[in-house]
Parts: structure tokens; sequence; C-alpha cells
């Protein structure tokens, strides 16, 4: 199976995405003026290697919540901010590159839980820094008080901030940091 096969991705649409797309008119009918539905900034959520397995890896570390609990979460605040979310998981560093370079052009701002990629991924740093998208850094410990290794993020290189070792409350704060930027219209 190809890793792009083997990746779980789910997208989860907020509750006030504008994702209705009226049919088109028949031949017959005269052609009429089409409202104009104003677009939702959408924000990509992805997750890294192994936050597949939350909520029974590493509870004392990591928490009991699961990845469907946090996407359920991220969705719940992104509607409550007036955006759309496409949250997606994968333990697969190429497949995360392919998705943070196809959001350029369809998503407004990154929030990654790039898991230990975090700390050895140039290709991950780079694939942000070349599409420039406003991108928050989160993880659900706090990495500063763990492994020296762990201290190190080359993410941190190219994102807005980083939040670290407030659980899935993380995710909530980035979604909020890079609403205020959009609605700012700071994308830095």
């Amino acid at each position: 199976m190809s890793p792009q096969r083997a990746a779980s991705s789910r997208v989860v649409c907020a509750p006030a995405c504008a994702c209705y797309n009226p049919p088109p008119a028949s031949p017959s009918e005269p052609e009429t003026e089409t409202l104009s539905v104003p677009s939702t900034p959408l924000i990509l959520v992805l997750n890294g290697p192994n936050l597949n397995l939350l909520g029974t890896r590493e509870p004392e570390i990591y928490g009991s919540e699961t990845l469907a609990e946090i996407d359920a979460l991220c969705a719940d605040e992104a509607g409550r901010l007036g955006l759309g979310v496409d949250c997606r998981q994968s333990n697969h560093e190429g497949q995360l590159i392919d998705w943070i370079h196809n959001a350029r052009g369809e998503a407004q701002g990154i929030v990654i839980n790039p898991g230990g990629l975090t700390h050895t991924s140039v290709s991950l740093l780079d694939a942000i820094k070349a599409v420039g998208l406003p991108t928050i850094e989160v993880h659900l410990s706090n990495i500063h008080q763990r492994e020296d290794f762990r201290h190190t993020s080359y993410i941190a290189k190219a994102a807005l901030g980083a939040i670290c070792g407030l659980g899935s409350a993380g995710y909530r704060f980035a979604l909020q940091a890079l609403a205020e930027r959009l609605s700012a219209g700071t994308s830095t």
C-alpha cells in the first residue's frame, strides 16, 4: 500500500462553512444571476506520526483524548470563529509535505502538530516556508520539559508561534490566533 493510501485523512467542515453549490441551470431555463456566497477562510490542521494513537499512546504524557475528539474540538472552535477546517493525519513525512504544498491557494493558514518530525524534518520546515501561509505549531505536551532532543523544533523557524504543554486546548488557541491574524489582514 502506498503512503498516500495508508494515510488517514478526515475532512471536517465547520457548521458555518459556505459549502452550498446550487445545481446548474438546465439548458431550457434562462440564465439567472447567482448570489455570491461569502468564502469561509479555511485552516489546514495537520497531525504527524503516531498522533493517530492518541487516547491510548502514553496517556500520562499526551492525555486521554483521541484524535477524533481533537478534530471535533477544532471543528467546533472553527465554526465559532467563522472558519472552516480540514483536519488530516499521516505517519508519512512526504504526505504531510504534499498536503502543505496543496494548501497554497486553498487554505489561509495551517495548524500543525508534526509529532516527532518536529525535531528532525528540514523538509517540513522548507515546505512551510515555501507556501508562505501563516502557521502555528502545536504540541500536546511541553516539549521543553522532556528529553533534550525534543527541545529543538525545526518547524518553529517558520511558524508564527508555538503552543505546547496545554493539551488539546493548544489547537483551540492556535485557531484563535490565526482567526485574529486573518481578521486583521496580517499573514505573517
